[in-house]
């Protein structure tokens, strides 16, 4: 019979935590003994603590694989885990890895939301006439924005944060056409709130897959790309894709960099083959300040920013918790990551 110490599980969480958040994760299990060691690399946290490990929570610190004999799960707080893919403890065999994918779609979506109405009614220009004490006489042509109500929004990528989008656009009698990998299968198997986004997949009024993406995004005034990192998925929008799109249509970019080719994206927007754009993202993180993206008149550049939110951690918690519940009562977890499909 095994010892209440034999029973622990030990927890290392290495980013910080309100106290109250802590507590949550305690209240999961008498079971769970949960360190908290805020750290920047792995060499900040002893030799002996990384040999006890059994879950680690983290962001982007990862221990070299002969320190954690004991690690059986990885919890990553962030959806996107492609930074971490070739590290060499991810490859310990039998290790669970899970994502916060599902998280932060709430303030993700709004983000979306948010740069749409910005960029289709002329913010980047509003912002220039008032620095320059610019009150333009033509400003009822120049400035007329594309309406988002009636229009046709394309989802490139329908997990979590496209559902979500689509949630918040029904009162704008948007017409959704989305995009995935997996047709067959519309309803949501990642983590979802309560109440958010699609789960049966009943919003939209045509699935797309990759394949047809050309077909999608000709008819769509605009189109936010939201799908993970993959090798499937580098250059996912390039230059046939902006030939495809309407003259008067905007692109919102906030998936990982590297799906939107950048290249492709300054030459439609400087030769007007599409309206305007949102980049939160980029091939080349933080954007250069040499990069001529910078001064394109009709781009609003945003520091992949998306999901900061206040509430992040608070979000998160709660995911983890759901997950450190299942994994002491043996239960399947959510957002496992899967190898093969690259998320």
């Amino acid at each position: 019979m095994k010892t209440e110490t034999e029973n622990h599980i030990e927890v290392l969480v290495t980013f910080p935590l309100t106290e109250d958040l802590i507590q949550k994760i305690k209240d999961v299990s008498p079971r769970l003994h949960i360190t908290v060691l805020p750290s920047r690399s792995p060499g900040e946290i002893t030799d002996d603590i990384w040999r006890k490990t059994e879950i680690l929570i983290t962001e982007r610190v990862l221990p070299s694989l002969e320190k954690v004999p004991a690690l059986r799960w990885i919890q990553f707080n962030f959806a996107g885990i492609d930074f971490a893919l070739e590290e060499p403890v991810l490859a310990k065999p039998d290790l669970l890895i899970s994502t916060l994918s599902g998280a932060a779609a709430p303030q993700v979506a709004e983000y979306a939301l948010t740069m749409m109405l910005a960029i289709s009614h002329r913010l980047p220009l509003l912002n220039g006439l008032q620095r320059n004490h610019d009150w333009p006489p033509d400003r009822f042509v120049r400035l007329a924005p594309k309406e988002f109500r009636n229009s046709t929004l394309g989802l490139v990528g329908y997990g979590s944060i496209g559902r979500e989008i689509a949630r918040l656009v029904q009162p704008w009698d948007v017409k959704i056409l989305a995009c995935k990998k997996n047709v067959m299968n519309p309803a949501d198997q990642g983590y979802i709130h309560t109440g958010l986004g699609d789960p049966e997949g009943n919003l939209f009024t045509r699935l797309y897959p990759y394949q047809a993406i050309k077909s999608m995004i000709k008819e769509c005034d605009f189109v936010v790309v939201s799908v993970p990192k993959t090798p499937e998925t580098k250059h996912l929008i390039a230059e046939e894709e902006f030939d495809a799109m309407k003259t008067s249509a905007y692109l919102v970019d906030l998936s990982r960099g590297g799906i939107v080719k950048n290249q492709a994206l300054r030459n439609a927007l400087q030769e007007k083959q599409i309206a305007g754009a949102v980049m939160d993202v980029f091939e080349q993180e933080p954007l250069p300040k040499d990069s001529n993206l910078w001064d394109l008149p009709n781009l609003i550049v945003t520091p992949h920013i998306a999901g900061v939110s206040i509430h992040y951690n608070q979000r998160s918690v709660q995911l983890i918790c759901e997950n450190l519940k299942r994994y002491t009562m043996g239960n399947s977890m959510l957002n496992i990551f899967d190898r093969e499909s690259g998320y």
